[in-house]
């Protein structure tokens, strides 16, 4: 259950989001604050009329009286109909109203209540005839406590009042559904940009995976196309070009094990000539960050002889991108903080990469897009089989700390 569904209870009905199962167009339910709402403006509807019945109680009869008595309490009960009729319990209560002055509060609720539900100039309208209604009162129904001119003043300025609190409502709850909308409409758009970076890092994924597969195909073809023409090539010649030919085929079946379901962006050209980034090209990617003014210091341990050549091609990349992410987020929200790069693994354990940037030294401008790189990244993690952890530091600054499969 959301935040929103849990606290649901205290927003009116017409601004809390309908039950799931609740057919279209069906009216809203009356909320907790609803009944709230309406049981209290029946108290205060029927205090009212207590007090403009016992005002005029002794000019009239007992079967008046009595009558003001049925009256009042029937309008008060009709209240409880203003959320579905709104202008027509106004009407009624305002015309009825104008003979019997217990009806006084009750039509000044559901004055209140066509404010916040309908339109200005329907308003407008009804408020007119409240005026109207109350001033008719003054002389169908004197008050002998007050002076009629003083009666007409205080039943135009409590019309007036009532009119003015409901279109406040009405403004306030159209400005915060507004908001709850484009709250809603920058979530979804969140959501899609973050969809388009999980489609282009697959996309950038499988452009890559089909460059080295390019590569390793072109290099079998190299060193099978020597073994066609030179048959007559010395044996250590021909079994070295065949581990060649072995080695560069296992390598390629796994790239191409790892392709599988990664789809590649259409009408691009494959570029299998490029070079590819590796673990063992981290190096140049540090220097040339430190070329460019960054403090960064890098610490590649990995246990084998061969050290990072020995790391799988894809895994490799993905180390790499890591990195480099890493650092272009530090160049971007951290201009000149120290970073540190921390590599470790080994076969049948995995590669732990850890990137930690200080807090930055000055104000930092906004950057737009931030973000996107990182939901890629956790994309390509994610494909790698791996997974990725990033967040704010506890000294101000961010660190990213990625865990990826070597196999033994």
């Amino acid at each position: 259950m959301t935040r929103t569904d849990r606290h649901a209870w205290l927003l009116p009905s017409a601004m809390a989001d309908p039950p799931a199962d609740s057919p279209p167009g069906r009216r809203p339910r009356r909320t907790v604050r609803d009944w709230f709402v309406d049981t209290l403006l029946f108290l205060l509807a029927a205090f009212v009329g207590l007090i403009a019945a016992d005002s005029t109680e002794q000019l009239t009869s007992e079967i008046v009286a009595f009558a003001d008595q049925i009256v009042g309490a029937a309008a008060c009960c009709a209240l409880w109909l203003r959320r579905r009729w709104p202008a027509g319990v106004a009407v009624v209560l305002t015309v009825i109203s104008t003979v019997a002055p217990v009806a006084g509060g009750a039509a000044l609720a559901a004055l209140f209540g066509v404010a916040v539900r309908r339109p200005f100039r329907e308003t407008a309208l009804i408020g007119g005839l409240a005026v109207a209604s109350s001033t008719a009162q003054v002389f169908l129904r004197p008050d002998p406590s007050l002076h009629p001119a003083a009666a007409v003043v205080i039943g135009i300025v409590m019309t007036l009042l009532v009119t003015a609190w409901g279109m406040l409502v009405r403004s306030q709850r159209q400005l915060l559904v507004a908001l709850r909308e484009r709250a809603r409409r920058a979530e979804a758009e969140a959501e899609l940009r973050a969809e388009q970076a999980q489609r282009l890092a697959r996309e950038a994924i499988a452009r890559e995976m089909h460059d080295v597969l390019a590569h390793r195909l072109t290099l079998l073809s190299v060193h099978a196309g020597a073994l066609e023409f030179r048959p007559d090539a010395p044996p250590e010649q021909v079994a070295r070009a065949a581990g060649v030919i072995r080695d560069s085929a296992h390598e390629a079946l796994q790239d191409l094990r790892e392709i599988i379901g990664v789809l590649r962006a259409p009408g691009e050209d494959g570029g299998g000539d490029r070079p590819q980034p590796t673990l063992d090209t981290l190096d140049e990617l540090v220097a040339e960050c430190r070329a460019a003014g960054m403090k960064v210091t890098l610490d590649l341990a990995l246990d084998g002889a061969d050290g990072p050549r020995a790391v799988p091609a894809a895994t490799g990349r993905t180390v790499y991108r890591i990195a480099q992410e890493g650092l272009t987020n530090a160049r971007k929200h951290a201009p000149g903080a120290d970073v540190d790069i921390t590599v470790r693994g080994r076969p049948g354990d995995g590669l732990t990469v850890h990137i930690r940037n200080a807090a930055p030294t000055g104000p930092v401008p906004h950057v737009p897009g931030s973000g996107q790189g990182l939901i890629g990244l956790t994309e390509r993690t994610t494909l790698a089989g791996g997974r990725m952890d990033h967040g704010p530091a506890p000294d101000g600054g961010f660190a990213l700390h990625a865990w990826l499969p070597w196999p033994a």
